[in-house]
């Protein structure tokens, strides 16, 4: 299910530094830099090591949309999301800020923009996004954001589920 306006008309957020945080397709200008996104090692284990991973699942599957998120015109961050009709839910995956970035609030600015969007999609009833127990700084984030388990796993992920309100 496509956002019903263009991805140019998403909102947009400040980070904690000011910076205005936007969300933009992935496109020939800039898939290069969402591609060499990189998180701190110690995070491997919960998101992908570089942002091409999740390019190559937005363009494999036909499932995922791809967004890069920048702060002032620069990129510093992937997200996508899809729809699942059978479940009836929008997913938000593959969120990944790159290390230089991170601890500046751009992870909550970017979540912020596409939670408004999708909220706004006619029908949306229930927003999920799946996070590894083990990963508590995402966790914290998306409690704080009014996500909340459902007890479903998704491999070994916790399903953590918003209702945008109607």
């Amino acid at each position: 299910m496509p956002l019903a306006s263009a991805p140019s008309a998403l909102p947009a957020r400040h980070d904690r530094t000011g910076r205005l945080v936007t969300l933009h397709p992935v496109t020939d200008a800039n898939w290069r830099a969402v591609a060499d996104l990189a998180p701190h090692d110690e995070q491997r284990r919960f998101v992908a090591a570089l942002g091409a991973r999740y390019l190559l699942l937005s363009l494999r599957e036909d499932v995922w949309t791809s967004l890069a998120v920048d702060a002032d015109g620069r990129t510093v961050g992937h997200l996508m999301w899809a729809y699942d009709a059978d479940e009836d839910a929008h997913w938000i995956g593959g969120m990944l800020v790159d290390a230089a970035e991170q601890g500046r609030g751009v992870g909550r600015a970017a979540l912020g923009v596409l939670l408004d969007r999708l909220a706004a999609e006619p029908g949306c009833r229930e927003i999920r996004l799946s996070v590894h127990p083990d990963n508590t700084s995402a966790t914290r984030l998306y409690t704080a954001l009014g996500f909340r388990p459902t007890g479903l796993l998704e491999d070994d992920e916790a399903v953590l589920a918003l209702t945008p309100p109607a």
